[in-house]
């Protein structure tokens, strides 16, 4: 098998690489990842990695470095159920890349990390990371973080009686009614959330 033909493997491992140490390693290191007898393997695999769209030279063309797609993740093209088991094997896949996915407006958005348990009903933890975008137009039934007694908070926006409030989604916290002008920061338009450390 040649090496070229390995380059889908020797990508996880540069992609694991990255993962730990958030950078591309030298010729010497990726020889010795890949079990390259030499660094001119280490510089043609990169450059085949290059053609391929996965890394592109710094302006300065002094470094290596992740290109967008470097980042993409395979996407099956089937569906799982939530219910009864099928199977996803012989299913296509296609590249994926997640801040395509959640991020419309990337000069608008920011990732707040949640912290407490107001919004458990609705299925947003303590220790999730959610994707706000500023400068969006807030309707009720949004889930908004809100500007309230000089604090934020992450809530249902709602309308009572012709008037902006603050749902939580947990019985245990009561309904926010602003006394003044609601401020919202931002909307929220996605949620990342890890589960194995």
């Amino acid at each position: 098998m040649t090496a070229q033909n390995k380059d889908a493997e020797y990508l996880g491992r540069l992609r694991d690489y990255y993962a730990a140490n958030r950078r591309i390693p030298s010729f010497q290191r990726i020889a010795e990842l890949m079990g390259f007898a030499s660094r001119a393997a280490s510089s043609k695999l990169l450059e085949r990695l290059e053609a391929a769209g996965f890394v592109e030279r710094t302006p300065d063309d002094d470094a290596w470095i992740p290109s967008a797609r470097f980042f993409e993740r395979p996407l099956v093209s089937a569906s799982i159920r939530a219910g009864s088991s099928e199977s996803i094997e012989g299913t296509g896949a296609e590249p994926f890349l997640v801040d395509n996915y959640l991020i419309q407006h990337p000069s608008r958005t920011v990732m707040i990390p949640v912290k407490g348990d107001s919004m458990i009903d609705a299925g947003i933890h303590d220790g999730d990371v959610i994707v706000v975008e500023r400068d969006r137009e807030a309707r009720a039934g949004d889930f908004v973080v809100a500007i309230v007694d000089d604090g934020f908070t992450l809530k249902e926006l709602a309308i009572e009686r012709g008037k902006f409030i603050l749902l939580p989604h947990n019985k245990t916290y009561p309904i926010i009614r602003p006394k003044g002008e609601l401020e919202i920061y931002g909307v929220m338009v996605g949620l990342v959330r890890r589960f194995a450390h």
